[in-house]
């Protein structure tokens, strides 16, 4: 790349990555640049700019008839935050039991995140998606007496009140509208006067109480309650700042939908625009056709200097993009970065937003990822510096140690450091299984070094060591290459794939199809089964025509032989996908055992590959 090029890049760090070598094969990097002073509290960032940029938009969601927005600065937030404040200590919660929400990302569930950990008390927010979409209540339920909440607080009675009577709580219940029988009107919490009380609970709370309670997403087992302290999210924050300086010297704008239950969302994004004094726009809209159309909306009067999703948002995303040249001027004008997590992003959408983003702009769009998990608040690693394309998920961020360590023919990643987490709330089995004898925490996922001479150039992900299996000739299947291969190959016939294989002799894929495939049928109305799409000529010869390409010459273990059509999509009653449309392979395979049999069968559904 050009020195013109990297000129027009936003300011980054350059990457200093250190490398220590072990007899047995393992080895740790960490970062020569040392982690600066952090703050010690999250309502230390509100405070800082609630004094120096009172009239600055901090949080914004669309008003009540969905034509403007409602905006509320850093003074007004503050003020609000003060009030909620009062009211919980008014309640006499607990500073040991949590503040538990339900409901879908808002300006008053900010606010009233805010407000709890103002005063000492944890946040935990359980997915909407629990008692919204789930027809089985009885997850959210025990999930709920798990946490043992002071008080829960919903947005809407008639959207939350039947689940949350029904689940057996003894604590005060808030809604801000619709507020059913014995429930507390949000705005009566927000009509408080409050009281030097507040100043000194605030006062009170130190680095290393509990700022949150986040569930796991579930895609390894059953959900684990990971506490999060004031200290982890603080010192994540600054790891950002340090590896981005440009989000220091202009605060960023950001329009998001990512969920506040997920530490993507929360931790990563919502922290990253209070912290530097920016503006989070809360996205009504979702990834999936009904709902892009209110991100399309929004992005027609918010222009980002940061943009968030997940692969699966920049798919639904693009060919609003593609086809209106106006609109697409207006999300890449401003983008200082593009940022992709939770999933790998697959090729062909890199090349998409590439090609999409190039009339528009007069530097290259800068694309950046990082790594890490819940239990790490979240960042490990940061891409800081020029990506050509995906799979690098960058170097370790200051302050994080990053072991590889030999594991079924990869290298398992295992981290240390300021923000990782010390315990599974009330799970101590969990907690002392989740560290090794070092006390660095086990994610179960792989790397690799991009080039073995040079740790500076970044971490190569390398999928998961749990996903992945062997064939009956003994030889490993690597799940995360090959389904990010086959998601790109398949782009626009694939929602996602499962891949297929433990203990058989072919690999084959189980494909969860979109209304693009399903057209390739004549099936509008979408209601043809698998089997019946996977039996039509034209869907047939589309998915060999995109395969076989790409694996010709490839050994057993880096092919799909097999190929068969999914009914339905992921289900997340079941666990086969998150909020953020991660699939859990494990749960899909489990759910889906009739079509892995129908993939190793003779049927006629079954598309064969080369």
């Amino acid at each position: 790349m050009s020195q013109a090029c990297l000129a027009a890049w936003p300011a980054l760090a350059t990457p200093r990555v250190l490398r220590e070598s072990r007899p047995d094969g393992s080895f740790i990097l960490r970062s020569a640049e040392p982690l600066r002073e952090y703050d010690a509290r999250i309502g230390d960032w509100l405070v800082r700019w609630a004094q120096r940029t009172p009239h600055a938009v901090f949080l914004a969601e669309r008003d009540a008839r969905g034509t403007g927005w409602r905006r509320v600065t850093y003074g007004e937030a503050l003020d609000q935050v003060q009030r909620l404040a009062q009211a919980i200590l008014d309640l006499r919660t607990p500073r040991e039991q949590p503040i538990v929400a339900v409901s879908d990302n808002s300006v008053n569930l900010g606010l009233l995140s805010l407000a709890a950990m103002h005063v000492g008390r944890p946040i935990a927010i359980v997915s909407s998606s629990y008692v919204r979409v789930a027809k089985d209540m009885s997850k959210a339920h025990a999930i709920l007496r798990r946490l043992a909440p002071a008080l829960v607080y919903a947005e809407d009675g008639v959207l939350y009140g039947p689940a949350l009577a029904s689940a057996g709580l003894d604590c005060p219940q808030v809604y801000a509208q619709s507020v059913p029988e014995g429930g507390i009107d949000l705005a009566t919490l927000l009509a408080t006067e409050p009281t030097l009380a507040v100043d000194s609970a605030f006062a009170e709370v130190l680095p290393d109480d509990t700022a949150k309670l986040l569930l796991t997403s579930g895609s390894t087992g059953t959900p684990k309650i990971v506490v999060n302290t004031h200290r982890m999210l603080c010192a994540n924050q600054q790891m950002i700042a340090q590896c981005w300086p440009f989000i220091e010297s202009r605060p960023p704008v950001v329009l998001d939908w990512l969920p506040w239950s997920h530490t993507f969302g929360a931790n990563h994004n919502f922290n990253l625009v209070l912290r530097n004094g920016g503006t989070l726009y809360v996205d009504d809209g979702r990834p999936m056709p009904g709902l892009i159309e209110r991100t399309v909306a929004n992005l027609e009067s918010v222009q980002p200097t940061v943009y968030f999703n997940v692969p699966k948002g920049f798919d639904a995303l693009l060919p609003h993009l593609e086809s209106r040249p106006a609109l697409a001027a207006r999300f890449f004008q401003n983008l200082d970065a593009v940022f992709y997590a939770a999933a790998a992003l697959p090729p062909a959408t890199w090349k998409r937003l590439e090609d999409c983003a190039r009339p528009h702009r007069a530097q290259p769009l800068f694309f950046t990822t990082a790594w890490g998990a819940t239990e790490t608040a979240p960042l490990i690693t940061s891409a800081h510096f020029p990506l050509d394309r995906p799979g690098n998920i960058g170097v370790p961020a200051p302050g994080m140690e990053l072991k590889f360590v030999p594991a079924q023919g990869k290298m398992e990643l295992r981290v240390r450091g300021v923000s990782v987490f010390s315990q599974y709330r009330g799970d101590p089995d969990k907690t002392a299984a989740a560290f090794d004898e070092e006390g660095f925490y086990c994610l179960g996922d792989a790397g690799q070094l991009i080039d073995p001479e040079n740790p500076s150039a970044g971490v190569l992900f390398d999928g998961r060591v749990a996903e992945d299996f062997k064939l009956v000739t003994g030889t490993w299947v690597f799940v995360g290459n090959l389904r990010v291969q086959a998601v790109s190959a398949l782009t626009p016939l694939a929602m996602d794939v499962v891949v297929s294989g433990h203990d058989r002799d072919e690999v084959g894929l189980l494909v969860f199809p979109t209304p693009a495939l399903r057209a390739l049928a004549g099936d509008t109305a979408g209601t043809a089964s698998g089997t019946e799409l996977g039996r039509h000529p034209a869907v047939q010869a589309r998915v060999k025509a995109a395969l076989e390409p790409i694996y010709a010459g490839a050994g057993s273990s880096q092919r799909a032989r097999r190929v068969v059509i999914l009914s339905s999509l992921p289900s997340l009653d079941a666990g086969e996908i998150t909020d953020k449309g991660y699939v859990n392979q494990a749960a899909a395979l489990a759910q889906r055992a009739d079509d892995v049999a129908r993939l190793y069968s003779e049927d006629d559904s079954v598309i064969r590959i080369g």
